[in-house]
């Protein structure tokens, strides 16, 4: 377990990213998510590894993008904070394929992170869509339910993030792991 690995997770359109962001420019290291990243790559190469055509396909590049930034992050100094982690692709197959194979569950007992994970729960007000996301306000709900019950089943305390602006919510994180506000 990487006590200084800290991931925040939730549905999509719930301000992981900008969070992420945020915390990067007061100092922290940050490992991005791989959805956005993999789906780009994707779309570029006429590839079918994206939730809109092989979801076992996307989830197993996800999972891939995500063991590596595990292992770059430990050359890394200080807290990192990860835009998703592990666990979100099982919650991801538990909801999109009913159920998770034996590796990505390895994987999550493998590749630990802090014991508190940050989940950024449904928020209307900031949800949105975009060429990445075309999940609707439903889904997005669903994939929070999925992530937080994902991370629970593999040992983890979910805490949620306020309902708050960026800079609010980047200091109750950064309170919490220890690195001031």
């Amino acid at each position: 377990m990487h006590k200084r690995f800290f991931v925040i997770t939730g549905g999509p359109g719930s301000g992981k990213t900008t969070l992420v962001a945020a915390l990067a420019q007061r100092g922290l290291a940050t490992m991005p998510e791989a959805g956005r990243a993999i789906i780009r790559d994707q779309s570029r190469i006429g590839g079918s590894g994206w939730h809109g055509q092989d979801r076992r396909l996307f989830a197993e590049l996800m999972l891939g993008w995500e063991m590596r930034s595990w292992h770059e992050a430990q050359a890394l100094e200080g807290p990192v904070v990860f835009d998703r982690g592990i666990p979100d692709v099982i919650g991801y197959l538990m909801l999109y394929e009913g159920r998770v194979p034996d590796h990505p569950l390895r994987a999550a007992e493998l590749f630990r992170y802090n014991p508190t994970v940050f989940l950024a729960p449904p928020w209307s007000e900031i949800f949105g869509q975009d060429a990445e996301r075309a999940q609707g306000a439903g889904e997005a709900v669903a994939t929070a339910g999925a992530m937080e019950r994902a991370y629970r089943a593999a040992g983890y305390e979910v805490l949620p993030l306020p309902l708050a602006p960026v800079a609010a919510r980047a200091d109750f994180v950064m309170e919490r792991i220890g690195t001031g506000g």
